[in-house]
């Protein structure tokens, strides 16, 4: 089923439109209702649900594979009706299992009113893309999964994610990022490039519309958008953007009424923020029991 705005176009529609106009659409983080607000009401022309953010702000988890689609889906349907005519980039990790639940996921995500749907290629349990120790699965186990999108869709946007970069190098994240395209993906996604030099080599190579994700706190520098449109790329998401200033004015504020304990640092990377949510915790249960 497909979803409409008040004007009878799809979210789908409505984000091809915004690429066909040729600017760079900047898609801040959005991880609960007001930031949905916040960026409907100061103009931006579409939103991403970040999963790290949704992971953390909703659960109280760190970006490690814990939360699951139905949780996801519900996030993405609140932050839709927020949003309203603003079209909705979404977060779906590796789909959640096979392809089959890659089909079902993107079929969830498009009821729900995602614009474009997000898809990438790590081994399940997933990492925050800037985070270390991601795992790959093979290409044409990604390229199962991007089928089974691609054939369930009816109106958003595939956009596939490739975190080839940080496993076996820039190099194989292109590969990775052409055959994708070649496969039918809308938008390409070469996560965690770690210089200016390497974002363009990824834009001038890669032969699709682009994604770059701008993380604060990440690896990826963070240059003006004006130069990531020249570099080529045709969206730009800042999920860590709000995420981070909001957990800093959190910790001074409550550091202003009387907190008993000590206050964390200010956040400077990812792994700093998903320590808050206990990602050392979590990583021990996952040493002491993962057995492969």
């Amino acid at each position: 089923m497909q979803v409409t705005h008040g004007s009878g176009v799809t979210p789908g529609e409505r984000l091809r439109q915004l690429l066909d106009g040729g600017e760079l659409v900047i898609a801040p983080g959005i991880f609960d209702g007001m930031t949905a607000h916040l960026v409907r009401r100061m103009g931006f022309k579409a939103g991403y649900l970040t999963g790290a953010g949704v992971a953390a702000a909703g659960f109280g988890l760190p970006d490690i594979g814990l939360v699951g689609m139905a949780e996801m889906a519900d996030r993405v349907a609140m932050a839709a009706r927020v949003l309203r005519d603003v079209p909705l980039i979404a977060d779906a990790d590796t789909g959640y299992g096979p392809p089959m639940s890659v089909a079902r996921t993107v079929r969830a995500y498009e009821q729900a009113g995602a614009a474009a749907i997000q898809l990438e290629d790590q081994a399940f349990p997933k990492r925050c893309g800037h985070l270390p120790g991601k795992e790959l699965v093979s290409a044409e186990e990604s390229l199962a999964r991007l089928g089974a999108a691609l054939e369930a869709r009816t109106d958003a946007l595939i956009i596939a994610r490739t975190d080839a970069r940080a496993v076996i190098g820039l190099d194989a994240a292109i590969e990775r990022g052409n055959a994708f395209a070649a496969a039918g993906a809308d938008i390409i996604f070469v996560e965690a490039p770690r210089t200016v030099e390497e974002m363009a080599l990824v834009a001038r190579e890669i032969s699709a519309p682009k994604l770059i994700n701008i993380v604060a706190g990440g690896l990826t520098p963070q240059i003006e958008p004006a130069a990531l449109r020249d570099l080529g790329y045709a969206i730009a998401i800042y999920p860590t953007t709000a995420l981070l200033a909001a957990t800093d004015a959190v910790i001074g504020a409550l550091g202003g009424i009387g907190a008993a304990g000590s206050a964390p640092a200010p956040v400077a990377t990812m792994e700093d923020f998903f320590r808050l949510v206990g990602l050392d915790e979590w990583f021990a249960v996952s040493e002491r029991w993962d057995r492969k």
